[in-house]
Order: structure tokens, then sequence, then C-alpha cells
């Protein structure tokens, strides 16, 4: 691994800090945008019922502002259960939209450098490229085969870096955007239903 570096030159750096950064924010969001860990199912059913029974109490405002995304949304409704049904909608898409915000957190950054990748590597083909030329000398001049060969390694080896980053990136950066969009629909839902509830209009 060390000779390829070595062998596709000092362009090589930016897309390897770049693949760094890629990886950090697939493993993050791939660990936070579990379902479980944003709406668990259980949920509402569980303050459904607790707001049945005990309404809504500090302590339950307490233990949601606590708790996963969803709850922390639920809490925000809750707040304001007092209110009429459209006010306490209203929070809740304040809150959707914060929650919605940090589920986001990083995509940009991970789509940023999907769309960049192929760039640097491009970049580190047209050095190679002027590395090459370079070697072929002026007139009268003997062409250098050691530094022709390391022009071709640099704009090869750039080039298929950059993709190598390229394609995993935007992979990934599609699929959390996707799994984003679902959790948000799913985390509407579940907040209309609570309204729903609290106002009596759903059992």
């Amino acid at each position: 691994m060390l000779a390829i570096i070595q062998a596709a030159g000092w362009p090589i750096w930016p897309l390897i800090l770049a693949s760094i950064i890629a990886l950090g924010i697939i493993v993050e969001r791939g660990w936070s945008l579990q379902r479980a860990k944003i709406a668990p199912r259980t949920l509402l059913p569980e303050i459904a019922q607790e707001v049945k029974v005990k309404g809504v109490t500090q302590d339950l405002l307490n233990r949601l502002a606590e708790g996963p995304l969803l709850a922390r949304l639920f809490a925000v409704g809750l707040r304001n259960v007092r209110s009429s049904r459209d006010v306490m909608k209203e929070s809740l898409e304040e809150g959707g939209r914060v929650a919605a915000h940090e589920l986001e957190r990083f995509l940009t950054t991970l789509g940023t450098i999907a769309s960049l990748a192929p760039i640097m590597g491009l970049f580190g083909t047209v050095i190679g490229m002027i590395e090459i030329f370079g070697a072929q000398g002026g007139p009268g001049m003997s062409t250098n085969p050691t530094q022709l060969a390391h022009g071709i390694s640099v704009a090869l080896y750039n080039t298929a870096f950059g993709l190598l980053v390229a394609i995993p990136s935007m992979i990934f950066y599609r699929h959390f955007r996707a799994k984003v969009d679902a959790l948000v629909v799913e985390m509407e839902m579940q907040a209309v239903k609570l309204v729903e509830i609290v106002h009596g209009e759903r059992v």
C-alpha cells in the first residue's frame, strides 16, 4: 500500500484525507441512523397509555427530553398539550424541522466528497500528464524513462483512487438520504397520531 501511495505522488494525499473523513461519516451515520435509536416502534403506545392514565407530567416530559429523537419531538408537542390542536401541531412541525436537520448531520459533507473525489483524481491525473510531458525533454534530448513511468503512475493511480473514494461515498450518501427521508415521514406520522390521541380523536 505504501508503494502505491509513493507511486501516486503527493496528489493522492488529499484523496486519502477525503476517504478517511468519508469513512468516519459512513460509520457514524450508520450507527446513529438506526431506527431503534431514532423512532422506537413501542414509544407511541407507551406514551399514549401513560398520558391517558397520569396525564402529561413533568417527569414524563423530562424522560422524553432525554430519550431518542422521536421522544424529544413528543416532548415538544406535549409541552403545548393544553393549547389547541393547531398550536400543538405547529410546535411539532417546528420540532420536526430541528429533528430533520439533526438527522441530516454530516450528509452534506459526504455528498461533497462523493462529488469532488473524481475531480481530485482528475487533478492528480493532470499532474501526472505534466510529468509525462516533462519527461519527453526538448529537441535533441533523450526521454527520461523513470520520470515517464512516475508520471504514468501518478496519472493512473489518482484517477483510480478518486473513483474508489467517490463510488462508495455516493452510494452511502444516497442510502442515508433515503433513510433520513423515511425516518422523517415516520416521525411526522407518529406526531400526528400523538396529537389525535391527546385530543381524543384517536383511541
